[in-house]
């Protein structure tokens, strides 16, 4: 299926994501430089890293996306209010907010909705929500779905990419549970060209991984190496 769809272009749906605890300001540059010269769809940066995106970005087509909350969702929801503000202040147009996984396992949907309609309404931004669907069940990654789209989510994150990677399987349960109302993007191991093919053929509209890349430069040259880190 995949190799029938070997010319799809896959630079616009990928948010390219620099996530490195030990990342640098020229490790930034370069993400951005990267971002442009592919013309990816955004770059996902810790939010202490907005601002020299945005600087580098300004006048040019990806957005600067970052994440919040991240990678656990237990910060406390005036935190998370606090980081989303503060990016968005800064300039970042995408925010990806970790969901209190602790509350979905525990049905506390009105906490939820509590928590992400904040950040949407405070930052009039697109919010990307963090279901870590590895770590849930059916019933929970429905209970999610149900309170991000009450809440005004733009969009359903798969993973973080810490605690399990993305699945076909739950990419078309996310794009059938959303009835195509939001967007959904597929994080988390996502290694390959053909998977990432896979994954927007199961109805991914975004890509986040840090492998951008090495999957555009393997659909030039099927043999490239590539030495990205696993998110």
């Amino acid at each position: 299926m995949a190799a029938a769809h070997s010319d799809l272009d896959i630079a616009p749906f990928i948010d390219h994501a620099l996530l490195d605890v030990t990342a640098t300001p020229e490790q930034v540059a370069r993400c951005c430089d990267e971002a442009d010269r592919f013309q990816f769809a955004s770059v996902c940066v810790y939010p202490i890293h907005v601002q020299q995106a945005v600087e580098y970005l300004h006048n040019k087509n990806p957005k600067v996306c970052s994440v919040i909350g991240f990678p656990t969702g237990a910060t406390t929801a005036a935190v998370k209010l606090y980081e989303a503000q503060e990016a968005a202040d800064h300039g970042a147009t995408e925010l990806d907010v970790v969901m209190n996984i602790g509350w979905l396992k525990t049905g506390q949907s009105q906490l939820l909705h509590r928590e992400l309609a904040d950040i949407c309404d405070a930052t009039g931004q697109t919010v990307k929500a963090i279901l870590e669907t590895h770590l849930l069940t059916y019933e929970e990654k429905q209970l999610a779905v149900d309170v991000c789209l009450d809440a005004g989510v733009q969009f359903l994150k798969t993973n973080t990419g810490w605690f399990g990677g993305v699945t076909v399987e739950d990419v078309k349960f996310l794009k059938a549970a959303a009835r195509d109302r939001i967007g959904i993007k597929a994080s988390g191991g996502i290694r390959t060209f053909e998977q990432a093919i896979e994954l927007i053929l199961a109805g991914a509209t975004r890509l986040g991984t840090s492998r951008g890349p090495a999957l555009i430069q393997h659909r030039q040259d099927p043999n490239a190496e590539s030495s990205a880190s696993a998110y």
